[in-house]
């Protein structure tokens, strides 16, 4: 196997999962300090939309980059189950999740969905959505850790 490949590997899954705990530590501190909490969701919004874009590409390229290294034998690595384990609550989140949560906030234009009858789903979903990014920065960590 090449090396430069494996480095290329590392420093892609050290960017995406860093990337995962900077987006979610910056989101929280938006709400903090933009005192208008739709301008602060919407570029939390904007954050997270980018890291799932990142996240897509980079599990992608982990997965054949593993294929390749190691062939059939990287379905029986836990690294591999991990990032597919990744990539499918981005998928979920991104194409799942996010679209009913825009679905609430036009819905209840011009008010602020927190104000409208959507709030209680809303809020639901969203706190789905928050758990399963959370779960993703914590199995983020145990992915660099069995990386090599």
């Amino acid at each position: 196997m090449k090396p430069w490949l494996e480095n290329l590997a590392l420093i892609a899954a050290t960017f995406w999962i860093g990337g995962l705990w900077v987006v979610g530590i910056v989101a929280y501190e938006l709400f903090k300090l933009i005192p208008e909490a739709q301008l602060a969701g919407s570029i939390a919004g904007q954050l997270f939309k980018m890291m799932a874009y990142v996240g897509m590409a980079t599990s992608i390229y982990l997965l054949i980059q593993r294929v390749y290294q190691f062939g059939t034998n990287a379905l029986k690595q836990g690294f591999f189950w991990l990032i597919v384990l990744m990539l499918l609550l981005i998928l979920i989140s991104h194409l799942g999740i996010n679209p009913l949560l825009e679905k609430f906030k036009l819905e209840a234009m011009p008010k602020d969905v927190m104000e409208s009858v959507f709030a209680d789903r809303f809020a639901t979903w969203h706190g789905i959505s928050s758990i399963a990014y959370l779960l993703e920065c914590f199995l983020g960590v145990f992915a660099i850790l069995k990386i090599r």
